[in-house]
């Protein structure tokens, strides 16, 4: 497995992320860097072999995550958490 290929864009915009000092376009970059290039969303995961095709698996399932956190109703969510 090789690591997600970056430009010095993304590195840019995922230092200012984790400073808490990224703007809307870095964030926004930052995201997009994580989800498509780092977790292979929403790629086809299976590969040629078991191994190549577990790792990238377990890649997306890092993406799902993500993904189902930005799609959640906080109301709903609230509520559970609450009661």
């Amino acid at each position: 497995s090789k690591p997600a290929q970056f430009t010095s864009m993304d590195a840019i915009a995922m230092q200012a992320l984790a400073a808490g000092k990224a703007n809307e376009g870095q964030q926004k970059l930052a995201l997009q860097w994580i989800l498509e290039a780092a977790c292979g969303w929403p790629l086809w995961a299976y590969r040629e072999g078991q191994r190549e095709t577990d790792i990238a698996l377990g890649r997306q399932f890092v993406g799902q995550q993500i993904v189902g956190l930005l799609n959640v109703n906080i109301s709903q969510l609230r509520k559970r958490e609450n009661g």
